[in-house]
């Protein structure tokens, strides 16, 4: 067993710096190269065209758009410190994904929607749901993606070149901003398969790489049981009263399945509350469903969730089993508990497991596998991070700032969008203390326990409003602020009194936060649910008219429907109608006036996307003609057998490995 004691392996070395440079080189080529090729002022003509994705590229970018370095470092971490139990979030997909092919994408499509919030207003009518499902996404954006995601990419960058936590948080913006710049999302449509597969080729390499040093699969049973740190052992009688609780692994760390009251992750909640997180995340998350809408049909979708499914397969074996090897060839670093010693490694008291993935990659690959490793870790990270810095900017300016300001223009909006990139930015850099503090360090942990708090009642509505036609807008929207009350009676105090880590308990009290955050999850889930039935029984339903295509019972109906957002669908158009002739009107007596202040104009533009020959409104034609046509989700019976035989084996090799893990 290697002695973790020594300095970090830092990448010095040219080979992988070459790689790391060439690397970004190519990123930014191609982000460049997509920029100038992509007209990016078509946003209208993007929302018009016909869906025409194919089933592979759906369910790698499914995969791509899940995984990033925050599950490198997460799920690892948390594996080290406690076992296989957290690739029970990953195997949970399995089913989920197929919950989102099979039932609720076909009402999306069928309801002829692009985002959920306007899945929400059509389904409801009103304003006040889409406006709190745009505000709850921006909180979960920055405590759960952008913080955890700059957090995971800086805990990267320490380990491989020894910088400070927060230069490397700084230094990992300013790359990122530049490469939101020159590539931006059209350099994501064009990079995200192929990292997909690079990523999880360099996995698999570490993957060798560390079952080699630790010898094998079978030594790694018999040798994570005994990965104890030295030092606790030498100042246990002196200055601490560690408990061997607090730096003993885990008897039942090979089990997926665990006590429902001691485990760490009790099994009903593995299987009940992750299945209620998942929901939310893969069958409401804007970010996963906008790629199965993307598909060509309907069989394509369900072939790209099975597809996803498979690669979801493959994180326990990729991340969490290499994140155990860690703490069996670094016991010392990455299984401290010694706070002094753990602030010394990673610069955080409550231990270090983050460090797992990290520790191996620069210490287990080899020179220039090693700088390939890295690159393509901050790359997927820095993808990642643009698309939400672009989702949070869009939710902001067009469902916030636009009620506001109604007769905002695009440049007020772009101006808009990039000073709350700068305000996430900022509360995300002052989140992260509590992202290293909170869950004794262990990031999964801590992005299930947020989300556990804020997502079961988003989960809750968008089930009943697919499966039951009584639902109406009063008990969706109390619903949601039932199931938020209840939610932020329990983090607003966890957060207050701390989490707390098994040297230093958290004084929280027991009756708020006792109750393990799946097993809270599941009560929030089912509060929420029955609020909405009672409040939506007691108030008037309805009507069918509004409903044809809009929940599953209705998905292959023939009717016309009646939208309840039509009024101010129609008012939307009208205001976008006339701030276009205001700007052609404001652009023409630019032209008359000289061409110097339109070329500034125009480079500011182009830096910011905004075009000069931007598509302009649908005409009513237009607008008629496509509401007219009503979405095709028939199926080819052929290739509907073939999915539906593949969907029943991915399901049978899921139970299997649910089985043989249990």
């Amino acid at each position: 067993m290697k002695n973790a004691t020594e300095k970090h392996v830092t990448v010095n070395n040219p080979a992988d710096i070459s790689v790391i440079i060439c690397y970004f080189v190519v990123v930014i080529a191609v982000g460049i190269w997509s920029t100038f090729r992509t007209n990016r002022g078509t946003v209208g003509g993007y929302f018009l065209a016909g869906r025409t994705m194919v089933w592979w590229p759906v369910g790698t970018s499914l995969f791509a758009s899940n995984i990033g370095s925050g599950h490198f470092v997460g799920l690892a971490g948390t594996a080290a410190a406690s076992g296989i139990a957290v690739g029970g979030f990953e195997w949970n997909a399995l089913f989920i994904v197929l919950l989102l092919g099979w039932v609720f994408v076909p009402v999306y499509l069928t309801a002829g929607v692009i985002t959920m919030p306007q899945y929400i207003k059509k389904r409801f009518g009103g304003t006040r749901i889409s406006l709190y499902l745009s505000v709850i996404s921006l909180f979960l954006y920055i405590f759960t993606k952008i913080s955890v995601d700059m957090f995971s990419g800086a805990v990267f960058i320490q380990q491989a070149l020894g910088w400070n936590i927060y230069v490397a948080v700084i230094a990992l913006l300013c790359i990122t901003a530049l490469y939101t710049v020159t590539g931006g999302l059209a350099a994501l449509m064009y990079t995200d398969t192929v990292q997909t597969f690079v990523i999880i080729a360099g996995a698999f390499v570490l993957m060798g790489f560390s079952f080699y040093e630790v010898g094998g699969y079978s030594a790694l049973l018999e040798k994570y049981s005994s990965a104890l740190p030295s030092q606790t052992l030498s100042l246990e009688p002196l200055e601490y009263n560690i408990s061997k609780q607090c730096y003993t692994p885990r008897e039942d760390a090979f089990n997926l399945l665990r006590d429902p009251t001691t485990g760490d992750l009790p099994w009903p909640g593995v299987l009940f509350g992750i299945a209620i997180i998942g929901s939310w995340y893969w069958c409401s998350d804007q970010v996963i469903v906008q790629r199965c809408l993307a598909a060509r049909s309907l069989t394509h979708v369900k072939a790209g969730c099975i597809l996803c499914g498979y690669l979801k397969l493959l994180p326990m074996f990729l991340m969490v089993i290499p994140g155990m090897i860690s703490r069996v060839l670094y016991p010392d670093e990455v299984g401290c508990v010694v706070p002094e010693v753990c602030k010394e490694v990673c610069g955080t008291e409550v231990g270090c497991s983050n460090i797992a993935y990290p520790k191996l990659v620069v210490s287990v690959m080899p020179t220039g596998l090693r700088g390939l490793m890295l690159a393509v870790m901050l790359a997927a990270l820095m993808s990642s991070l643009a698309s939400i810095f672009n989702s949070s900017s869009t939710l902001f300016t067009m469902d916030i700032w636009t009620r506001i300001r109604p007769q905002a223009r695009d440049s007020e909006l772009m101006v808009v969008g990039r000073v709350w990139i700068l305000c996430i930015v900022g509360i995300s850099i002052c989140w992260i203390p509590v992202v290293q503090a909170a869950q004794s360090g262990q990031l999964f942990d801590y992005i299930q326990s947020v989300t556990s708090y804020l997502a079961p009642p988003i989960a809750a509505v968008f089930f009943l409003a697919i499966f039951v036609k009584r639902i109406n807008e009063s008990g969706a929207f109390w619903g949601l602020m039932g199931g938020l009350a209840i939610g932020l009676c329990r983090m607003i105090p966890e957060f207050a009194y701390g989490s707390g880590s098994c040297l230093f308990p958290s004084s929280c009290p027991k009756l708020i936060c006792g109750v393990h955050y799946l097993y809270f999850a599941i009560i929030l889930f089912f509060c929420t649910a029955i609020l909405v039935l009672i409040i939506s029984y007691c108030t008037p339903p309805i009507e069918d008219k509004h409903l044809h295509r809009l929940v599953f019972s209705l998905r292959h109906s023939k009717e016309e429907r009646i939208d309840l957002d039509w009024e101010e669908e129609e008012r939307g158009r009208n205001a976008r109608r006339e701030a276009d002739e205001k700007k052609r009107a404001v652009t023409d007596d630019e032209q008359n006036e000289g061409g110097d202040r339109s070329i500034i104009r125009k480079i500011i533009g182009w830096f910011c996307g905004i075009s000069d020959t931007q598509a302009p409104e649908p005409t009513e034609e237009e607008f008629a003609k496509a509401s007219k046509q009503l979405p095709d989700i028939s199926e080819n019976p052929l290739w509907r057998n073939i999915v539906n035989a593949n969907a029943l084996i991915m399901m049978s090799v899921a139970v299997f490995c649910w089985g043989f893990y249990a």
